[in-house]
C-alpha cells in the first residue's frame, strides 16, 4: 500500500495557482532509443469495490471492468446524444416486430485474455459464454445488485428459476434449460422476454456489468473471482493494490479493433480526431494507472504538476480557481489546458432509509419529517457555497440527457421554504419539548437523525450545511463516519439512517434512475428500501411502453410518488469541469458509457518535456 499524500507546501499551492512554473521529476526514458510508451495517468477520488460485472455496482469499479469486458453492443464514442454500433455481435441484433425476441449474432475469432484458468489453451468466446454470463445475475450466491434490472425484463424461464432456487436452497444449475435464454449454436444468442421490451438493446450494451466472463475464470477463482477479472476487450488487470493504484495494459490478445468513430457534423474537434486516428489500431494508449486519490487537493495538485494527465472531474473546492464564470482560467489555458464543461446526466440524493424506525415508514408523520427536511434543504446555498456554482436544482428524479427529463418541470423538490417546513414538523408533533433548542418525536421520545458520511474534505463542507439546514428546523443531526465502500455495504444491507450519494445514467433511458424506488431493487439499487405497489406498476409499465405521450405521462405519475413520500431528497445535476493536458488528445466524457481509455492518444515525448 501507499502511503496516504502528504499535504502541499507553499510551492506546491502557489503552482496551482499558476504563479509559478510546475517542477517535475524527469520521468523515466526508455532504452536504446525504443519508443516511449504511451501511459495515460489520472485519479479516483472513491475507492473500487472489486471487478467481478454482477457483484459490483459502484462507478469506479464500473470504469475498470468496462475496459476489461465486452457487451454485444457499443456507443461511438464521439456522436452525441448516442449511437449504438455492434461490438463482439457481427451485427446490429436481429428485433421482433412485438420486441419480445432479440438474436444476436457474434463475430467469430475473438478470445479471451490468456489467463490460467484457460490452462494454456486460447479461449474463443461464444454464445454460450454470454448466456452463462447473464445467468450469474439470477444466482443467489453472488447477490447481484443488478440483478432486479435483469428480472423486469422477464426473460422467459428465469425469474421462475431464481424464485425456485430461493425457495428450494439449492445450487443454481447453469446447465439447466432456460426458455428465454439461450444459444442456438456457437455464435448466436437468443433472448425471448415475457413483454414488449423496446429499449433492451440498451441492456446489450452496458460492458461494465453484462460483458461476457469465461465460465472457467469464476469456477477457478470462486469466491476471489472480484480479483481476477478476466474479458476480451482492450484491457486486462496489471496491477491492483486495493484502495490505492489500478494499472491497466492493453489485452495481449485484442482483436484487430480500429478507430471507427463517426462525430456529429458540426463536432469540428470530433471531426479532426475522426480524420487523425480513423484505422489507428485501439487502444492508443500502452498503460494506464489509476491512482486513488480521495481528498481534492492532492488530487487537483497531482494534475497541476503534471502528475497526471486528465483531471476527471474538477473538484468542487477548486472551480472557482479553474473555471471562474464558467470559463477556463487564463493561467491554464497558457498552458494548453483544455477544458471539456459538461452538464451530466446525473443526479445527487440524500437517501432516507425508509425502514428505519426514526426516519422512514409511510405514516404521515414519517412522511411529513422527510418531507419537512427536504423542503428546508437550501439548494441554491450548496450549489453556491459548496459545488461554487457547478450544479443546477433537481425537481425530480430524472436526469438530463435521458428521455423523459423535462427541463421546465418544477415541484416541491427544488423548493427551499424553511417556514412551511417548520410548520409541517408543528403539525405532526414534532416539536421542542424540554426547551433544549431541538425538537422531540411526536410521542415525545429523543429526535436524533444520523447521517453516514465519509472523512474527507468536501464531505465534510456538505455535511457543516446539512448540519445547519436542519438546525435551523430545530433537529439535531450526528454524523456515521466510514469510507465510502463501508457505507455502501451498509447502505444495502439497510444499517443507516440517511446517506448522501450520486448516480450517473447507465443508457439514455431516464428509468433507470427509478430503479431507486423500484421494491425488487430493495438491497440493490433502491437504497431506500422504498417499496409501493403503485409504484411499481407504474416502473413495469414503463419497461414496456414505447416511447411518446403515454410514456412521458408514466414519468411524470413517478416523479409524483417519488416527491410525495419522500424517499428520497434530491438535490442537483452536476456541472463536470474535465481538464486535459496539452499531449492528450481524443479525450470525451461518455454521457452514459463508462469506457473511454482506448480512444485517448498521448504524446509522450510532450509528456517528458513537460518533466523537464
Amino acid at each position: 500500500m501507499t502511503n496516504p499524500p502528504r499535504s502541499p507546501g507553499r510551492r506546491a499551492l502557489l503552482i496551482a495557482g499558476g504563479t509559478l512554473a510546475a517542477p517535475l521529476p524527469s520521468l523515466a526514458q526508455p532504452k536504446g532509443g525504443a519508443p516511449q510508451a504511451k501511459v495515460l495517468r489520472y485519479a479516483f477520488p472513491v475507492a473500487e469495490t472489486g471487478f467481478d460485472p454482477v457483484q459490483i455496482s459502484d462507478l469506479y469499479s464500473r470504469y475498470v471492468t468496462a475496459h476489461i469486458f465486452e457487451a454485444p453492443l457499443r456507443y461511438d464514442h464521439l456522436a452525441r446524444p448516442y449511437k449504438l454500433k455492434p461490438n463482439t455481435a457481427a451485427e446490429m441484433p436481429e428485433i421482433s416486430s412485438d420486441y419480445r425476441t432479440f438474436v444476436v449474432r457474434l463475430r467469430p475469432g475473438i478470445y479471451f485474455a490468456d489467463d490460467p484458468a484457460f490452462k494454456g489453451q486460447r479461449r474463443e468466446l461464444t454464445a454460450h459464454d454470454y448466456v452463462y454470463s447473464w445467468k450469474r445475475f439470477y444466482d443467489p450466491r453472488w447477490k447481484a445488485p443488478y440483478v432486479a434490472v435483469w428480472m423486469i425484463n422477464k426473460v422467459l424461464g428465469l425469474n421462475e428459476y431464481r424464485d425456485e432456487v430461493l425457495k428450494t436452497k439449492q445450487p443454481f444449475d447453469y446447465d439447466r434449460p432456460i426458455d428465454g435464454l439461450r444459444a442456438l449454436d456457437r455464435y448466436t444468442i437468443q433472448i425471448r422476454l415475457a413483454e414488449p421490451t423496446p429499449r433492451f438493446l440498451y441492456d446489450l450494451a452496458t460492458a461494465d456489468v453484462n460483458g461476457a466472463i469465461a465460465r472457467e475464470v469464476v469456477e477457478f477463482y470462486g469466491d476471489k473471482i472480484m480479483e481476477h477479472p478476466v474479458g476480451t476487450g482492450p484491457f486486462r488487470l496489471a496491477e491492483w493494490r486495493r484502495s490505492s493504484r489500478i494499472v491497466l495494459e492493453p489485452n495481449p490478445g485484442f482483436r484487430d479493433v480500429r478507430y471507427d468513430e463517426t462525430p456529429n457534423a458540426d463536432d469540428a474537434e470530433g471531426q479532426e480526431l475522426a480524420r487523425r486516428y480513423r484505422g489507428r489500431k485501439l487502444p492508443l494508449v500502452d498503460r494506464v494507472e489509476i491512482s486513488i486519490i480521495e481528498e481534492s487537493q492532492p488530487r487537483y495538485l497531482a494534475f497541476v504538476n503534471e502528475e497526471h494527465d486528465v483531471l476527471y472531474g474538477t473538484p468542487l473546492d477548486f472551480a472557482n480557481l479553474v473555471v471562474p464564470g464558467g470559463k477556463l482560467a487564463p493561467h491554464l489555458a497558457k498552458r494548453g489546458i483544455k477544458l471539456y464543461r459538461t452538464l451530466a446526466a446525473d443526479v445527487t440524493m440524500t437517501v432516507y432509509n425508509m425502514e428505519d424506525p426514526v426516519i422512514g415508514g409511510y405514516a404521515p408523520e414519517r412522511i411529513a419529517l422527510r418531507r419537512a427536511i427536504n423542503l428546508g434543504i437550501d439548494i441554491d446555498r450548496e450549489i453556491r457555497l459548496v459545488r461554487r456554482g457547478q450544479a443546477i436544482p433537481s425537481q425530480a428524479p430524472l436526469m438530463p440527457q435521458t428521455y423523459g427529463y423535462d427541463p421546465e418541470y418544477r415541484s416541491e423538490m427544488g423548493m427551499y421554504d424553511l417556514a412551511r417546513a417548520r410548520a409541517l414538523l408543528d403539525m405532526y408533533g414534532y416539536v421542542d419539548r424540554d426547551g433544549d433548542g431541538f425538537r422531540e418525536q411526536p410521542d415525545g421520545s429523543p429526535l436524533r437523525l444520523v447521517l453516514s458520511t465519509q472523512p474527507d474534505q468536501i464531505s465534510r463542507q456538505f455535511d457543516e450545511l446539512f448540519k445547519k439546514n436542519l438546525e435551523a428546523l430545530g433537529l439535531k443531526l450526528d454524523f456515521s463516519i466510514a469510507k465510502w465502500p463501508e457505507q455502501l455495504r451498509q447502505a444495502r444491507a439497510g444499517k443507516f439512517m440517511m446517506w448522501g450519494v450520486g448516480l450517473s445514467a447507465a443508457s439514455p433511458d431516464g428509468q433507470g434512475v427509478l430503479a431507486r424506488g423500484y421494491s425488487p431493487e430493495i438491497g440493490g439499487q433502491n437504497l431506500s428500501r422504498f417499496k409501493l405497489p403503485e409504484f411499481d406498476r407504474i416502473y413495469e409499465r414503463l419497461k414496456v411502453v414505447p416511447d411518446g405521450p403515454e410514456r412521458l405521462e408514466l414519468f411524470r405519475r413517478a416523479n409524483k410518488i417519488m416527491i410525495a413520500y419522500a424517499p428520497y431528497k434530491f438535490h442537483v445535476h452536476r456541472i463536470i469541469n474535465d481538464l486535459t493536458h496539452p499531449w492528450v488528445s481524443g479525450f470525451r466524457r461518455p454521457p452514459f458509457w463508462q469506457d473511454w481509455w482506448q480512444y485517448v492518444d498521448i504524446d509522450p515525448g510532450a509528456q517528458a518535456r513537460a518533466a523537464k
